[in-house]
C-alpha cells in the first residue's frame, strides 16, 4: 500500500497533531515493512524533525505560497502513483489541496479533523470557518472514504454536523518507549504543578491563575506552577501581567517550551499534571504526563474519562471553581495514594495508548478501505 499523508505543519509550535502524525508514521514504518509512506508538510523553521529512520517513509518540506497552500504538494500527488490518501487537521488549504487532488485522481482519502469541529472550535472565528465550510470543507469531509476521530466526543460533533461518512474511532498513540515512568521512591519528586502544552486561550491558563489565586495560601505553602510552552508573545505577556496582578509571580513561572529527555523529566518532576482546556480532541500531553506516572486533572472539555474508571487523576466541569476544588483535593491527598494514582496511569496508557496499538488499528483501517477486508469494530457508520 502506498500512502500518503498531508498536514499543515509539523513544526514544534504546532502542539499535538505535529507529533501525533509523525509518531504514527514513525511506528507504522517500523512495523509495517509492505508499507510505503509519505509525509508532505510545510516548511517552517523548526520542525519535529526533518527525515524518518525508516527507509520506507518519505518526509518532504514544500514552500508556503498564497493563501497558505503548499507550492508543488499538487503535482507530486499527481505523480506518486498513491492508494491512499490522509490528511491532518482541517481550515488549512493544504488538507484542501489533497482532497481536491484525491478526487480528481479517484483515490480514497482520510481526514483526521484534530479536535477542529468540536463547538468551542467552531466558535472561535466563527464566520470565517462558516464561509469555509460553505466554500469546501464540508464537501471534502463528506467525500472522503473515511473520518478518523480520536474520542467519542468528536465523533458525537463530527455527526451532529450532519456527515454521514464511516467514522473511524482510533485515539492518539504514546511511543511509551520515549517516556520513562518516574521513580515513585525518590526523594526529588517537588510539590509542583506542571502545564505543558501549547500557550494558547482555548487552553484555559487564565482559569488556572485564578483558581490558585483564590487557594489558602498554608494549603499552597512549598508548592509552585510551572507553565511551560509557546505561544503569541502579546498573550504571554498578559498572562505574565495576570500572574503579577494575583500576587503570584514568586511561585508561578512561565517557561519556554522543553522537548526530548528536559520535557520527560519536566513529568517526572511535576506532582501534578493540570490542563484546564475548554476543548481537546484528544490531548496528548495528557497521556504523555500518565505515561510518565504523573497524574492529571484535566476538564470535561477532553476526552479523557479513563482518568475516573482508572483512578489516575480527576476529570472535571470546565471553569474556575471546578479546578480550583480539585486543586484543594489534589494538594491534600496522602503521597501514597498520589503514587497509585502514577501507577494507574502509567498502566492504562500501556493498555490503551500505546503507539504500537493504535498503529495497529491504523493499518487495519487502511486495509479496509483498499482491500476491503472485513470492517474493523471501532469504524462507526451510525
Amino acid at each position: 500500500m502506498k500512502i500518503a499523508h498531508v498536514i499543515s505543519s509539523i513544526d514544534t509550535a504546532g502542539g499535538g497533531p505535529s507529533r501525533s502524525v509523525t509518531h504514527l508514521l514513525r511506528n507504522m514504518g517500523g512495523n509495517f515493512s509492505s508499507l510505503s509512506l509519505a509525509l508532505y508538510t510545510g516548511k517552517t523553521q523548526n520542525p519535529i524533525l526533518f527525515q524518518f529512520i525508516a527507509s520506507n517513509i518519505n518526509l518532504r518540506f514544500y514552500e508556503f505560497k498564497k493563501l497558505g497552500k503548499l507550492d508543488g504538494l499538487e503535482k507530486q500527488l499527481a505523480e506518486d502513483n498513491l492508494d491512499l490518501l490522509h490528511g491532518h487537521a482541517i481550515w488549512d488549504l493544504p488538507v484542501h489541496q489533497m482532497a481536491k487532488m484525491a478526487r480528481r485522481l479517484k483515490v480514497p482519502y482520510i481526514i483526521t479533523p484534530r479536535g477542529m469541529l468540536e463547538p468551542w472550535s467552531l466558535q472561535q472565528k466563527r464566520v470565517k470557518k462558516q464561509l469555509a465550510l460553505k466554500l469546501y470543507q464540508f464537501k471534502d469531509l463528506r467525500l472522503a472514504a473515511c473520518l478518523h476521530a480520536t474520542a467519542q466526543m468528536e465523533v458525537d460533533s463530527i455527526r451532529a454536523l450532519g456527515l454521514k461518512n464511516p467514522i473511524a474511532l482510533i485515539p492518539n498513540g504514546v511511543p511509551v518507549e520515549d517516556f520513562v515512568v518516574k521513580d515513585f521512591e525518590s526523594e526529588r519528586v517537588t510539590k509542583k504543578i506542571l502545564f505543558l502544552s501549547r500557550i494558547h486561550p482555548k487552553k484555559g491558563i487564565e482559569n488556572l491563575i485564578t483558581a490558585w489565586s483564590q487557594l489558602s495560601p498554608a494549603l499552597v505553602q512549598g508548592w509552585s506552577v510551572d507553565i511551560i510552552g509557546n505561544g503569541a508573545s502579546a498573550y504571554i505577556e498578559n498572562l505574565k501581567k495576570n500572574i503579577a496582578e494575583q500576587g503570584l509571580s514568586e511561585i508561578m513561572k512561565i517557561k519556554a517550551p522543553l522537548d526530548g529527555k528536559d520535557k520527560v523529566l519536566a513529568y517526572q518532576e511535576a506532582t501534578f499534571f493540570v490542563l484546564p482546556t475548554h476543548s481537546e480532541n484528544f490531548g496528548i500531553v495528557v497521556a504523555e504526563a500518565l505515561a510518565c506516572g504523573t497524574p492529571v486533572i484535566t476538564t470535561k472539555g477532553a476526552p479523557w474519562q479513563d482518568l475516573q474508571s482508572y483512578e489516575c487523576g480527576l476529570w472535571i466541569n470546565i471553569g474556575v471553581e471546578a479546578l480550583k476544588t480539585a486543586l484543594e483535593e489534589a494538594i491534600q491527598m496522602p503521597s501514597q495514594h498520589i503514587m497509585q494514582m502514577g501507577v494507574n496511569g502509567r498502566k492504562l496508557i500501556e493498555e490503551k495508548y500505546s503507539m504500537e496499538a493504535v498503529a495497529r488499528k491504523m493499518h487495519s483501517l487502511y486495509e479496509w478501505i483498499l482491500l476491503k477486508n472485513d470492517r474493523p469494530d471501532f469504524v462507526r457508520l451510525d
